[in-house]
């Protein structure tokens, strides 16, 4: 059986000709790629408007007359040029052959590529506003795995902020102690907002601060790593319910402890944009001058460290970059524990082992939101600061606007937000409805109800370009009809319930016969087809959400074909009562819509449900 990909080659070969018949000597690129949906054809070629200067005629003439010119290859009906366009139509049984080959699997790259995503403040429950974030980071960590990647996922613990020890010290103020029978950081985060709120009372506030530096410097100290443990625990029961795992955590304070801090500062030391002002705004702080690298700032000096000798939240990004590329080492693991798939997790710890092989990738993503662009500038003008501009161009942000509540700005502090626990829930609870009305004789709804809304929130968070701000509503977050998870979800369901009932007719194993297919196929085959390239482009922008909305394509033409009708009113795709050979190649078809559809799912993290 002829592979798609050589078709592709053996179009690129028939154009290429036909442009050399035209007198053309200079070297011309050749581009095969699908056809949109609502122009003629399989596959086409925009060589002309190449070609439109140097011929010095217009598109239109110069495609007519390559599709006169090229030579079709087998399975190849004919070549039309349309608005400027060379396309060629594809026999529909060879490009459902084609269609219905086993996905190739991924070919390895080498390339070693590191995602940081969460890392959550260890100090109260992940918020609605974090579902982004983690939905982005783990589908993005999980396409490039796919796309052939050694792919390292990190989450960051900051446990030595000013948030858990805020926290921390609530705790400690109001005499708190966990009561049972609630979620540990939804019950540390009511004492958080407590605390803000008493805050808020001037004559309290100086009180409340020297209490916080105190826990501070216990945190920084490693004194209370078993109390950010307990609520980081609690944080990870969140994650793994929504399907996000990880390879490693790493700890700010042993960041710290080890050293990394320092090194980073020595190696920019070495450098000329290092300056320690004796006198003015900066004196007594060490400054970065990236001035000769960013242009356009009112002012480019960024504090490294302040004139009490603390350092700045960017000098510890800077740090930590620089280890995550390789630049810096003295970070050790242990074992954390084994999550929900089995999959192994790691940290950071003062007696680990730095051999187990962590960092030093050639490439990272950095999932944060977009308030933190001009941070992550920082980062990578540090990295060319410090002679590595090739692994400044490899450090990419991952930017991504906010999540707004109901059109409003959600706050931690204030206490308007919803927990993402309640988000689950409220989402199991609507499918499970659903599904006592559509499906009440489902042999197991509650595990299937808890996937449904897993999937709803997690396509939800992924199906939009990340620079686009999502206002989460309840009502469209968990629809259940139109561009959702469960629309994508039920489409795999209905693949997997016909391949079903095709085993239990005994049919599944029938041979397929592609001379008898139909153009109704032809639709499906090569939305089919452009599976590799949605994945590619994916992976090539660091973003699902070209991959989600092929998915959402896919379902589209699988459910048309499948409610299909002739002329005459009556079905026109029958799988189960087609004459023998139509039925093997439309359920050789099926098989590739349900394996096409659960692939590209659990790219996004979306479970894919048999039965709905």
């Amino acid at each position: 059986m002829r592979d798609v990909r050589d078709l592709k080659a053996e179009l690129r070969a028939s154009v290429a000709e036909a442009v050399g018949s035209l007198g053309v000597d200079e070297p011309v690129e050749v581009v095969v790629q699908p056809t949109p949906p609502d122009k003629p054809g399989d596959f086409g070629s925009p060589v002309a408007f190449a070609l439109a200067r140097r011929l010095r005629r217009p598109p239109v003439d110069i495609a007519a007359e390559l599709a006169r010119r090229a030579p079709l290859p087998a399975g190849v009906l004919r070549a039309e040029a349309v608005g400027g366009y060379v396309n060629f139509t594809v026999d529909p049984s060879a490009l459902l052959q084609a269609a219905t080959e086993p996905l190739p699997p991924p070919a390895a790259t080498g390339r070693r590529v590191l995602v940081e995503h969460t890392s959550v403040n260890p100090n109260k429950e992940l918020h609605v506003g974090h579902l982004r974030n983690v939905a982005l980071g783990d589908a993005v960590g999980r396409i490039l795995a796919y796309a052939g990647h050694a792919v390292q996922v990190l989450n960051y613990i900051d446990d030595t902020g000013r948030q858990v020890a805020e926290s921390l010290f609530a705790l400690e103020r109001y005499g708190l102690r966990d009561p049972g029978g609630h979620k540990y950081d939804h019950w540390v985060g009511e004492a958080y907002v407590r605390l803000h709120r008493e805050m808020e009372d001037p004559d309290r506030r100086a009180e409340i601060e020297e209490g916080v530096r105190r826990v501070l410097h216990r945190l920084e100290s490693g004194e209370l790593r078993a109390e950010v443990e307990r609520i980081l625990r609690a944080q990870l029961d969140t994650m793994w319910r929504l399907g996000a795992e990880y390879d490693v955590l790493v700890w700010e304070s042993d960041l710290v402890r080890a050293g990394l801090l320092q090194q980073a500062l020595d190696l920019l030391g070495r450098t000329p944009y290092v300056l320690r002002p004796e006198a003015g705004k900066y004196a007594g702080a060490v400054v970065l001058d990236t001035s000769s690298f960013v242009q356009g700032l009112e002012d480019p000096y960024l504090v490294l460290v302040r004139s009490d000798g603390t350092a700045t939240y960017p000098a510890k990004d800077i740090a930590f970059q620089f280890w995550k590329m390789g630049l810096l080492g003295g970070l050790g693991f242990v074992h954390f524990e084994d999550q929900p798939s089995g999959r192994p997790l790691y940290t950071s710890h003062p007696r680990g082992d730095p051999a187990l092989g962590f960092g030093g990738c050639e490439e990272t993503i950095n999932v944060i939101d977009a308030t933190q662009s001009y941070p992550q500038l920082v980062v990578r003008t540090a990295l060319a600061i410090a002679g590595r501009p090739d692994l400044a161009e490899r450090a990419h942000h991952l930017a991504y606007e906010t999540v707004t509540l109901e059109g409003r700005r959600i706050s931690g502090r204030r206490g308007h937000t919803v927990s993402v626990d309640e988000v689950l829930d409220e989402a199991r609870r609507r499918a499970r409805a659903i599904m006592a009305e559509k499906n009440p004789d489902h042999p197991d709804p509650d595990f299937v109800a808890e996937q449904v809304g897993v999937g709803a929130i997690r396509f939800a968070m992924v199906k939009t370009e990340p620079r686009r701000q999502i206002d989460f509503r309840w009502e469209q977050a968990l629809s259940f009809e139109g561009d959702s998870g469960p629309y994508v979800q039920y489409a795999h369901a209905r693949a997997a319930s016909l391949l079903r009932r095709a085993g239990e007719a005994g049919v599944a194993d029938e041979p397929p016969d592609f001379s008898q297919v139909t153009e109704f196929e032809r639709p499906v085959a090569r939305t089919l087809l452009d599976f590799p390239q949605a994945v590619a482009d994916s992976a090539a922008q660091r973003t699902p959400h070209v991959l989600a909305q092929y998915l959402l394509d896919l379902a589209a033409v699988w459910n048309a074909y499948y409610n299909a009708r002739s002329p005459d009113g009556t079905p026109a795709t029958s799988v189960l009562l087609a004459p023998p050979g139509l039925r093997g190649a439309r359920l050789a078809l099926v098989a590739q819509v349900r394996e096409v559809l659960r692939t590209g799912l659990g790219l996004l993290g979306v479970p894919a449900p048999d039965e709905m």
